[in-house]
């Protein structure tokens, strides 16, 4: 008797100082998707290993240092610097990769990596994925619903995010997981306006969510009328007072049932 298909695929990876949980539905060809999963999951690594800012020998860390030209470079670095340039232009500076004084394109790699990844595994005849790096997730096919945490009350959700037959990105940006890693680029500080956390869902894909939610942060304040400038982005923040507000178009990915938190 031939062995029963499997239409679901689980499996945890730690990298990048993180785990990522990949949840793969909708298989057609077995072989072919665990081949993609294990692209995937070294994938990941390998761009630990290239723009990790913990390991002296990557090498974003020996280009920041002189050691290492760009033309010298695998090609992913140009890759990902390019975003990183588009996306300081688009944030008006708020996101960056030179706040420290350095080169540190992480702020952008991480969504980047899993978005990737995931392209990988739907190439290879998925149908519907999602990849959670650390909070941040990518969708594809679906139907999908994934709980935001609440940072003001720990194990609590504070809403539910339902992404039905499409691609989305939805990353959070906050303290509450790591402390304070987001600094004001203007000032070096942690922002005046202290919220407690951003999170923006972005049909464009996590890398571009991602950087959003970074820079919203950042901004404080000035976040909400930016993310509503923004073509296909909308944004839910949670201040630190525990009032909330979202833009106009947020309720259009809200479930009113609850889900996996993220």
């Amino acid at each position: 008797m031939a062995p029963e298909a499997v239409d679901r695929l689980r499996h945890v990876e730690e990298s990048m100082g993180t785990v990522f949980s990949f949840d793969i539905r909708g298989i057609r060809d077995e072989a072919r998707v665990h081949a993609g999963l294990q692209a995937a999951v070294a994938s990941l690594h390998r761009a630990d290993e290239v723009f990790s800012t913990f390991r002296p020998d990557s090498q974003i860390m020996r280009l920041g240092r002189g050691e290492l030209a760009l033309s010298d470079c695998v090609t992913e670095v140009p890759e990902v610097l390019d975003l990183c340039a588009a996306a300081e232009r688009e944030s008006d500076g708020w996101f960056t990769t030179g706040y420290a004084g350095g080169l540190d394109p992480t702020g952008l790699v991480k969504g980047w990596a899993v978005e990737r990844a995931v392209r990988m595994i739907t190439s290879s005849g998925a149908s519907s994925v999602c990849l959670n790096g650390g909070g941040d997730i990518q969708l594809t096919g679906g139907p999908w619903r994934v709980g935001i945490a609440d940072p003001l009350n720990p194990g609590a959700l504070a809403l539910v995010v339902e992404s039905l037959d499409g691609g989305l990105g939805v990353a959070t940006s906050g303290p509450a997981e790591r402390g304070c890693h987001i600094v004001d680029p203007h000032t070096g500080e942690a922002p005046a306006d202290g919220l407690a956390s951003v999170t923006v869902v972005c049909g464009a894909g996590l890398t571009t969510a991602d950087v959003r939610a970074t820079a919203a942060y950042a901004m404080g304040g000035q976040a909400r009328d930016w993310l509503e400038s923004l073509p296909d982005t909308e944004g839910f923040a949670i201040a630190t007072d525990g009032t909330t507000w979202t833009t106009s178009g947020f309720h259009r990915h809200t479930a009113t049932t609850t889900g996996a938190r993220a």
